[in-house]
């Protein structure tokens, strides 16, 4: 048996920040109609599936946002899985608030889901539950409708910067599934 990588303590920031980079994730923009035509939103880089029965993703929120409680007040939210030619979108929707809108297409339903054109895949969602974690808060969301289009490729968040995915032909074909 080999020794263990040399281990730093969890308290370091940095060494935390390197190791969560390791994992890549999807990245989606959360929103929705505040009222008229005012719009709300913002990235989340955080981002997991959860469930398929029920329907469940999470985002995880920082507990310092401005944006979340104006969102989790509304009844429907709207995620948008960012393709992989939309990191300036992401980046927009992550910067200042009153320019997160500025030039985006936007899609919406009557019940208040806002959306991002050309996106992965877009889940009309309620919010389900959330849960302290620390500095931020993990949101559930419940999926109540969707549309996804498996042949867009999804933007990923990876070791601090978007990337896309490449098919490796070799695990072309390959079968897939759920583990226990």
């Amino acid at each position: 048996m080999r020794r263990s990588p040399d281990l730093e303590p969890a308290e370091s920031p940095a060494a935390l920040r390197r190791a969560f980079s390791c994992f890549p994730s999807g990245v989606v923009a959360v929103c929705a109609h505040e009222g008229g035509s005012a719009f709300l939103g913002m990235a989340a880089s955080s981002f997991s599936t959860v469930s398929l029965d029920p329907p469940l993703v999470s985002v995880c929120v920082q507990n310092t946002s401005t944006t979340w409680p104006r969102l989790r007040a509304r009844a429907t939210v709207g995620v948008s899985v960012f393709a992989h030619d939309q990191s300036d979108l992401c980046r927009q929707l992550a910067g200042p608030a009153p320019e997160r809108f500025t030039g985006v297409e936007l899609l919406s339903t009557d019940d208040g889901a806002l959306f991002v054109a050309g996106a992965a895949a877009h889940l009309s969602c309620g919010l389900h539950a959330e849960f302290p974690g620390g500095d931020h808060l993990v949101v559930l969301l419940r999926i109540r409708s969707l549309a996804a289009d498996p042949q867009l490729d999804p933007l990923v968040f990876h070791a601090s910067t978007f990337r896309t995915l490449r098919i490796d032909p070799a695990a072309e074909g390959a079968v897939t599934g759920t583990t226990s």
